[in-house]
């Protein structure tokens, strides 16, 4: 019996070396991380040793619980914001929804470090806000530790909980809300009995978006925690006094991140999977008018949370344009702070945008392949490839900096300390969104149109770039958009994995706050917030509509 040959066409090379980079990029320093949180840091040898000396000392454990206790919280704020803000915008009218929709988007996508940064000059020690009721002899708690913590993440994170619950709003059919009505159930009772179990499956799957960002975030915690350890910034301690080592401590930390994580996307996974069904929305919901004292109620809830969530951003452009002395901001306007980072931190800003589009040419080629091979070439490869589309969503980018630079610090392959590395983190991190995007557009467009091709004459794979990929190129540019976004304000991978010629502006911004240089960390903030805006804004033309989909 004659075994059978792998035909080596096309597809299947592109297969095999997209199986390639996975197993070179993400298996191996994963693999890499596990076997040094197991090894004796002077003599090598298999231990259980590092994991014994987290669990043994509260010091290191109480870390964990901390980061479950702010990631629960702020998981559950998110939710009781999100889901009354959904729920409003869509059934109901609000005046200026529209620009509410976009700065609500806006402050999910500037970096959760920019908003602690905002809130130490607003409520810091010496922040505006301190200051005011300071003056009228009342004292108001700082922004610094728990509190801070929670407020910063649940005003950047609520807009995920909003996404998600309003995109599922809108496929619930009008005609199950008057049902219930009909039956005597409406207004309060008709939203917790009927319109919450119809988008659970949606609010679990949002629910542990806001949870994975919440573990993950590096930089509000490390700005602002004071004290209040949380496990991506003991990681990245423990790396950062280990790193003349072989850092087996903090990497037995990263993987004990890894595993929590990956049990969390396991169990929602299940969960959704038992609970999940299809909705066909013959007739979406209509927003009708609100009156009288409802109507106030309403505007004032919508209004109240967009602002909070984006004073951030208005805090960052106002105060990038104030005078500075020292670290302290003075009387009148100027542009100083502009000439000293374009001065002294040029090659931030360059390498953000170098780097960025580097990431990006190389996440469009790749998600255009992963979902074209996912949908119409499906085989043991292809299904080894969707396997590995997961691993991202539960990486920390703390963890991920770690495994890259444990496994590309030493030969055969020594990529520590180049370009290379950061743009192989941008990528692994940020690859799911344009993936997601180009598979949705893909289930679009009927094989039909590639078979037409073919059949006239045009040789399959000249049939999917002349054809398939230009058809897929709207939808696949506008979860581009979303990875450039998410690529430009990358800090917790980048803040492990940069040196001083590598650094981008995130980090810069990072480090300026550190050394109490507000001015320039303003001025750096603005420029990375007003291209997000700018971003954002080309996203809504390419796609037509103003909202994203994640």
């Amino acid at each position: 019996m004659k075994s059978k040959k792998l035909k080596l066409d096309f597809w299947t090379v592109i297969t095999l070396v997209i199986v390639g980079i996975f197993a070179l990029f993400l298996v191996y320093p994963l693999f890499s991380l596990f076997i040094s949180s197991f090894k004796d840091p002077v003599t090598g040898a298999l231990t259980l040793d590092n994991f014994a000396k987290f669990f043994g000392k509260k010091y290191y454990y109480h870390a964990l619980f901390n980061s479950f206790s702010v990631t629960t919280c702020v998981t559950f704020l998110a939710i009781m914001i999100g889901i009354p803000l959904a729920y409003l915008l869509t059934a109901f009218k609000i005046k200026g929804k529209g620009l509410v929709e976009i700065l609500i988007i806006i402050s999910m996508l500037s970096p959760p470090f920019i908003g602690a940064y905002s809130w130490v000059l607003l409520c810091g020690r010496s922040g505006v806000i301190t200051k005011l009721f300071s003056s009228i002899g009342i004292t108001v708690p700082t922004i610094y530790g728990f509190g801070g913590i929670l407020l910063v993440l649940t005003l950047k994170l609520f807009p995920f909980i909003y996404l998600y619950v309003s995109g599922a709003l809108k496929k619930i059919d009008a005609s199950l809300g008057e049902a219930a009505e009909s039956l005597g159930c409406s207004g309060f009772k008709k939203v917790i009995t009927v319109i919450i179990p119809l988008i659970l499956p949606t609010l679990l799957a949002g629910g542990l978006l806001v949870f994975m960002n919440a573990l993950a975030d590096f930089g509000t915690p490390m700005l602002i925690g004071e004290g209040f350890n949380v496990m991506p910034v003991m990681v990245y301690s423990e790396f950062i006094s280990e790193v003349g080592g072989q850092a087996n401590f903090a990497a037995a930390m990263a993987s004990i991140m890894v595993f929590v994580t990956s049990l969390l996307f396991l169990g929602q996974k299940y969960i959704v999977n038992k609970k999940s069904f299809t909705m066909s929305s013959l007739r979406p919901m209509k927003a009708t008018e609100l009156h009288g004292f409802k109507n106030i109620i309403a505007h004032v809830f919508v209004y109240s949370i967009t602002i909070l969530a984006t004073i951030p951003q208005m805090t960052v452009i106002y105060t990038s344009f104030l005078k500075t002395k020292g670290s302290m901001f003075a009387k009148g306007f100027s542009f100083d702070s502009y000439k000293k980072i374009f001065n002294r931190m040029g090659n931030a800003i360059t390498n953000t945008y170098t780097y960025g589009l580097i990431a990006l040419v190389t996440i469009i080629i790749l998600g255009m392949f992963i979902a074209y091979l996912s949908n119409r070439r499906r085989n043991a490869l292809t299904g080894i490839i969707d396997t590995f589309t997961m691993f991202p969503y539960i990486i920390p980018g703390s963890v991920l900096g770690i495994t890259l630079l444990l496994a590309f610090n030493k030969p055969p392959l020594v990529l520590s300390g180049s370009l290379v590395i950061i743009v192989i983190a941008f990528v692994v991190r940020r690859l799911p969104y344009t993936l997601r995007s180009s598979a949705a557009i893909l289930y679009q467009i009927s094989p039909s149109m590639e078979e037409a091709s073919i059949s006239l004459g045009c040789p399959p794979v000249m049939s999917f770039f002349k054809v398939t990929a230009v058809m897929m190129l709207p939808g696949v540019m506008s979860g581009a958009i979303l990875s450039w976004i998410t690529i430009i304000n990358e800090l917790s991978a980048s803040v492990i994995l940069y040196t001083g010629s590598t650094r981008t502006m995130s980090v810069s911004i990072y480090t300026e706050v550190i050394r109490a240089s507000y001015g320039t960390a303003a001025a750096l903030s603005t420029i990375l917030t007003l291209t997000t805006i700018l971003s954002l804004l080309i996203s809504f033309k390419i796609s037509g509509k103003k909202e994203i989909s994640i």
